[in-house]
């Protein structure tokens, strides 16, 4: 097998990911727009079979169009910046080891999100995460123009939202962003993290519960037609 890539950091020059927004909270139609993998640069499926080749050049082209997206989906389990690059990372290296059991044609964001979620979800689980806690400020991020108000009330919302992320359970929050974020099947998360689609369902209804508990000030009329059953 050829050595692993030299992987440069995830998120770097690029900034941050955005934290995970009140409507993806509620599970309502609006999403983020992701650029990812939409680029009009050389076919994925003939960069990732150069890659199977030992083609480490292919497989960096491939890395930069998901890095930012895979990075994100860490800090929202993982919640710190340092330990989200190294998920991250470990989870581009995982993917390149097992590029021979990858299908050729599939698509490969879904399939590495997949194993930094459970990467994510290991490390939180570890006594090191224990021992280290969260560093504060870990999801900031800034309106283009928000004006002294909207500055404080922007400051305010994420610092609820924050918290709010941080009394999920880590498997909560793996399930929560896998579907709210990178928009998988109940299927595909109960493959993905090897539990059944029922228990899937059981930990988003929960996280969902939480959260919109806990942003209940924010959200009004959401958090009124989710527990109404129509969100």
């Amino acid at each position: 097998r050829p050595p692993d890539p030299p992987l440069s950091t995830c998120h770097g020059n690029a900034g941050t990911p955005l934290a995970v927004s009140f409507p993806e909270v509620m599970g309502l139609p609006e999403r983020a727009v992701r650029t990812e993998g939409t680029d009009l640069g050389p076919d994925e499926t003939f960069l990732l079979a150069r890659a199977r080749q030992g083609d480490l050049a292919a497989f960096e082209t491939v890395v930069r169009r998901y890095q930012r997206r895979v990075y994100g989906v860490a800090l929202r389990i993982v919640r710190a910046h340092d330990v989200a690059d190294d998920v991250a990372q470990e989870a581009f290296v995982r993917a390149w080891r097992s590029l021979d059991r990858f299908e050729l044609g599939r698509p490969f964001g879904p399939w590495v999100c997949r194993i930094a979620a459970n990467l994510a979800v290991n490390y939180v689980r570890s006594p090191r995460a224990r021992e280290e806690g969260l560093p504060e400020g870990y999801a900031e991020t800034r309106s283009s123009d928000p004006g002294p108000l909207g500055a404080v009330l922007d400051a305010e919302a994420r610092e609820v939202l924050d918290e709010a992320m941080g009394g999920l359970s880590p498997e909560q929050r793996a399930v929560f962003v896998l579907r709210t974020v990178e928009e998988m099947s109940y299927e595909e998360i109960a493959g993905a993290l090897g539990i059944s689609p029922g228990t899937v369902m059981s930990r988003l209804f929960r996280a969902r519960e939480r959260l919109a508990k806990a942003l209940g000030p924010y959200l009004g009329a959401a958090a009124r037609r989710l527990k109404a059953g129509t969100s």
